[in-house]
């Protein structure tokens, strides 16, 4: 059965945000962390040191390990951060230092 019948749920229209290039549909109300999942996405940062795959592990915003770059916003903990239309997520790479959007 779906979980949205199962919830009762009765959320707003999808719309798409894009994760690395790739549309995803997307629901009012869901984290990037739900998104990707429903993707099938489950990394989406690796360890600076050794490159080790990282996604979702607490999923209550304590631990860090699921940190993407959210329109040019590097370090975005992906279990909090809500989505909204139009949204581009991006793979974390490194620190996300490199990445932080500057103004011009």
């Amino acid at each position: 059965m779906n979980p949205l019948e199962l919830a009762g749920a009765r959320p707003g229209p999808a719309f798409t945000v894009t994760f690395d290039g790739r549309p995803l549909e997307a629901l009012p109300g869901q984290t990037v962390a739900a998104v990707l999942w429903a993707a099938g996405v489950t990394s989406w940062r690796s360890t600076r040191g050794e490159g080790r795959p990282r996604g979702v592990f607490c999923g209550i915003g304590v631990c860090f390990d699921c940190l993407v770059t959210v329109n040019g916003w590097p370090n975005q903990r992906a279990c909090l951060v809500p989505v909204r239309p139009g949204d581009v997520i991006g793979t974390q790479v490194g620190t996300g230092h490199e990445e932080v959007r500057r103004a011009d």
